[in-house]
């Protein structure tokens, strides 16, 4: 078995070697116009961001190197009977020469895309960051097949014979008879198994379109969080970012998992929410203009959204979110999400009737179809009880090696770049408890992009602390992981060191790791 240090060490020296200190973005001349609101901690931040890097990207190695030895160790001792190579649920490997394609697209990335985050215009950037992020999963899942982890006989195409037909007739007996069913359709609840059923009524029944379906869906995901990010922090801070999203590792996993289609509903839900409560950023789409912090649609001398469009995008989102638990179980901590948006923003009264109105749709619709989802919640709960539950996965490795797969997911840079945009989310909410308002937030969005990256990785902790997710949480947290990208917008354009290393950390993994999924 390879042991930790081999996983992670060419990740590890590329970093090291290409590393450099967050500078701070105020260090840039300030455009003309009225001038940004002060941020109280940016004279901190900008004097301890070099130690606060280095101490993150410390901790990052450590915490990885940490899960793996134990991983080894208690695998050896006959503790992790499930996981070959834990935290990961996947098998060791060595794998050069079939990765040089996804390491030459790296390398193009790498060059192109800061370049292309500062040029283009938004509408365009969206498309080259769907297509970017499509593309770059696909090229790193090429060596093991593209449709091939949605053929084994643990996934949810297995499970379809069962729904037939009639789809009504298996929902209404789903919780009764799911023992019977495939690992992942008796894992989640029934709404990922009648899409892909619905897919195939289309006629569409070859696994290679349920592949594209989740691809598309889930490389979709860095565009709509890059909208998010545009009105909650400013076009500045979105076009930053764009870049991470793009080669996030998190990639590995959205071709093909089917979390990855949760991960594009789920952030399509956010963003749809967050521009249903703010107002469109007012600034030229080729250059950075400084920040844009967009407020309540409401905010007195600001032009209000149309309210059809408000309120049919927040109905829209609500109707997204409302799917998540019907999705998978382990999706409910996603609230966070939308919860920070709207707290935020404070968005018109409005915007929150049509926002819940569209949240109770899709629950409604399953419950009086007869699916009731507390008993798909015990029904699963005992089909991981029969299967070995806590000795096959023991609760206090996995509280500490589920966060080892975490840093993995997020990478290098996002973790250099956490301590200080998490830093500057706290000025902000201690002022909007104290004034009991959303505050500003200074350059960048301040305060706001560190309140975003927070709710993402408060639900991976939740999950984590409360024993939801036991393993094979490279796929589980993806919807989440993902948002944590954002953190490198502090990072000082076009960082292509940084950059590097993402990419680095994903073609690392993908070389030594052979996942199921």
């Amino acid at each position: 078995m390879y042991g930790a240090s081999r996983l992670v060490s060419p990740s590890v020296w590329s970093v090291i070697s290409f590393s450099a200190p967050v500078r701070s973005p105020g260090r840039r001349r300030r455009p003309a116009g009225p001038p940004a609101e002060p941020d109280p901690a940016a004279g901190r931040l900008g004097e301890d961001a070099g130690r606060h890097t280095r101490t993150a990207l410390a901790a990052w190695i450590g915490i990885i190197l940490a899960g793996f030895a134990v991983g080894a160790v208690l695998r050896s001792a006959g503790h992790l009977p499930v996981d070959r190579f834990p935290p990961l649920h996947a098998a060791p490997r060595l794998l050069l020469g079939p990765l040089l394609p996804a390491a030459a697209l790296a390398l193009a990335a790498v060059a192109v895309l800061p370049v292309a985050a500062r040029r283009l215009p938004w509408a365009v950037l969206l498309i080259v960051a769907w297509l970017g992020s499509v593309l770059w999963a696909v090229v790193l899942q090429l060596p093991d097949g593209l449709a091939r982890p949605l053929t084994a006989p643990t996934e949810y195409l297995a499970g379809l014979p069962a729904v037939g037909d009639d789809p009504l007739r298996w929902l209404r007996g789903f919780a009764r008879n799911m023992q019977a069913y495939p690992t992942h359709v008796k894992g989640h609840p029934p709404l990922p198994t009648l899409i892909l059923w619905a897919l195939r009524y289309a006629g569409l029944r070859d696994a290679g379109w349920a592949a594209a379906l989740v691809i598309g869906v889930g490389g979709s995901a860095s565009a709509a969080i890059a909208v998010t990010v545009r009105r909650l922090a400013g076009a500045e801070a979105a076009r930053r970012a764009v870049p991470f999203l793009v080669l996030a590792p998190t990639a590995l996993w959205v071709a093909t998992s089917v979390d990855a289609l949760f991960l594009g509903v789920a952030a399509w839900a956010v963003a749809l929410i967050t521009m249903a409560a703010t107002r469109p950023a007012e600034q030229p789409a080729t250059r950075f203009a400084g920040p844009s912090v967009t407020g309540p649609a409401e905010r007195p001398g600001a032009r209000p959204a149309g309210w059809f469009r408000a309120v049919g995008g927040a109905f829209a989102g609500g109707l997204l979110l409302g799917a998540l638990p019907y999705l998978s179980y382990g999706l409910l901590p996603v609230f966070a999400l939308p919860l920070a948006v709207l707290v935020l923003t404070r968005p018109r009264r409005a915007v929150l009737g049509a926002l819940a109105g569209g949240l109770v749709v899709v629950p409604a619709a399953f419950t009086l179809a007869g699916f009731d989802w507390f008993a798909g919640v015990a029904g699963t709960h005992a089909a991981w009880a029969a299967g070995g539950g806590a000795r096959a996965r023991p609760y206090a490795y996995f509280l500490l090696g589920d966060l080892s797969v975490l840093a993995l997911l997020i990478g290098p840079a996002t973790a250099m770049a956490l301590p200080t945009v998490l830093g500057r989310a706290v000025p902000l909410a201690r002022a909007m408890v104290r004034r009991a308002a959303p505050a500003g937030g200074g350059r960048l969005g301040g305060g706001r992009l560190g309140v975003l990256v927070a709710a993402a990785l408060i639900g991976m902790v939740a999950l984590d602390v409360s024993g939801v997710t036991r393993g094979e949480v490279e796929r589980i947290w993806i919807p989440y992981a993902a948002w944590a990208a954002v953190a490198c917008a502090v990072h000082r354009p076009p960082a292509r060191t940084l950059l590097l290393a993402q990419a680095v950390t994903a073609l690392t993994i993908e070389a030594l790791v052979r996942s199921p999924w």
